[in-house]
């Protein structure tokens, strides 16, 4: 039984829309919690702070304050240079940009980096029909 195109691509849209109201009333809940959560926090963090500790055990669980940290930069042609000149390429993340890597190899088909990997596969694209009035 050979099942036509058009009712595939009306399936097809049918879950992607079904998926898209799940997935818009999960993150409109998910944002309430985690609104929720960032006030419990903020809670918490003042008892770190009023009672000089860093945390704290109840029945029902314990807390713990810590430091979190994150690095970046406003200057990246000075960190380009900074990197180099210090021999520290270890303050990079080790990953490659998929559409500058893309360009690269268009524009020299003949300069493969020594280990590049690379995965291609077909892919389907479905678009809705514009809607007719």
């Amino acid at each position: 039984m050979t099942i036509s195109a058009d009712k595939v691509v009306s399936a097809y849209i049918a879950i992607r829309d079904a998926r898209a109201a799940l997935k818009a009333n999960y993150e409109a809940e998910d944002t309430k919690l985690k609104e929720q959560q960032a006030t419990l926090e903020q809670h918490l963090l003042e008892v770190c702070k009023s009672t000089g500790t860093d945390g704290g055990k109840t029945k029902h669980g314990t807390f713990t304050r810590g430091v979190q940290t994150r690095y970046w930069t406003s200057d990246w042609d000075s960190m380009r240079i900074f990197i180099r000149e210090h021999d520290a390429f270890d303050l990079l993340e080790q990953r490659l940009h998929q559409t500058n890597t893309a360009s690269f190899l268009k524009a020299h088909p003949d300069q493969v980096p020594p280990g590049l990997n690379v995965d291609s596969k077909y892919t389907i694209t479905v678009r809705r029909a514009a809607a007719t009035f």
